[in-house]
């Protein structure tokens, strides 16, 4: 258990700043390994910041091959679950999880055949009108895995939710402030003033005049909902993980 405990703040620490892709990845790989699980794969489905679905995962590359290549991404009966339904599921051969999808027992008989025997899914909807999915995957027997997913089912569901509100800001664009997306010259403005620059210092180092630099600030200002720059920054600083 103090294992345990230990490999959980080891996990939280880690995806506490604004980690990339594959720090992400391997922080998660680390904790479900106490679990003996050692597959994983997250999917942004969908995001107003982020228009296209991005995917973190250490399916096997020869999987992810031969999904892309036969277009399952279309008919995937685990992502359309995930979409309409917001409880965790269990999936695998002679499992039905979505009667729209008539090749549904050839797509996990093929899964299977590269190591994705069972999986357990959890659908994730957040307050930033976010869609996503995260599952966890195992080349074991149905009675071992679920024995395995009941046992921790709690604690996956925890490292989920913490596991998406970081992934979410690594696969969307830079310019997110919180859940607020700026126009590229308004966060350019803010990452300037984060600098201790003014609006006039701002205008020389872009380009434009004072007066634009300023408009733009009063914008960024209005949508990130504060009354002064500096209170802009402070959420700048917080959303990095700084110290402001």
């Amino acid at each position: 258990m103090q294992d345990l405990q230990l490999t959980f703040h080891r996990f939280v620490d880690s995806i506490a700043s604004r980690p990339d892709e594959l720090q992400l990845r391997g922080a998660i790989e680390d904790i479900i390994s106490t679990f003996e699980l050692r597959t994983f794969a997250y999917l942004l489905i969908s995001s107003p910041e982020v228009r296209n679905s991005g995917l973190i995962s250490n399916y096997p590359p020869a999987w992810t091959k031969f999904y892309l290549e036969n277009h399952y991404q279309d008919l995937d009966p685990v992502v359309l679950h995930a979409t309409r339904h917001s409880q965790p599921f269990i999936w695998g051969p002679g499992f039905t999880v979505s009667d729209e999808v008539e090749s549904e027992g050839e797509f996990f008989d093929l899964a299977a055949q590269f190591g994705l025997r069972h999986g357990l899914t959890i659908p994730i909807r957040d307050d930033c009108n976010t869609t996503a999915a995260v599952t966890f995957a195992a080349d074991r027997p149905l009675a071992a895995f679920q024995r395995c997913i009941e046992l921790h089912l709690p604690l996956l569901l925890l490292i989920s939710a913490l596991f998406h509100r970081s992934a979410r800001r690594a696969l969307g664009p830079l310019r997110v402030v919180g859940a607020i997306t700026l126009s590229e010259r308004e966060y350019e403005c803010l990452n300037w003033a984060s600098k201790g620059k003014s609006a006039w210092e701002i205008g020389q180092i872009l380009g434009i005049s004072r007066r634009t630099a300023a408009f733009h600030l009063d914008n960024m200002r209005a949508k990130l909902g504060v009354r002064t720059v500096r209170q802009a920054v402070a959420h700048f600083a917080a959303d990095r993980g700084s110290v402001s």
